[in-house]
């Protein structure tokens, strides 16, 4: 499992003009199962993927289809952690 801190490098009225995107391609990285939750950060500094993707290199290679990251926006911090708990509704990620 991951976590990818998403963090914006640029205004985020320049952000804005890209946000359309990059949901679209959440969307898809959802229904390619990819990705099992995001959000922004607070203070709307960049935004948090989870994904369950096998390697860092496959996440890696997707995340380079990520507008945000196409359009030189944010830099992405990739760190990798194995559940050992978990909350009942959670128990298929460990």
């Amino acid at each position: 499992m991951f976590i990818v801190h998403v963090n914006y490098k640029v205004n985020l009225d320049i952000v804005e003009q890209y946000l359309s995107a990059h949901v679209d391609y959440l969307k898809q990285q959802y229904a390619l199962g990819n990705f099992i939750a995001s959000g922004r950060q607070v203070p709307r500094t960049g935004g948090v993927i989870l994904s369950n993707m096998e390697t860092k290199e496959a996440l890696n290679t997707v995340l380079e289809n990520d507008p945000f990251k196409q359009n030189n926006l944010a830099d992405y911090v990739i760190t990798e952690f194995i559940p050992s708990m978990s909350c009942k509704e959670l128990e298929f990620l460990k």
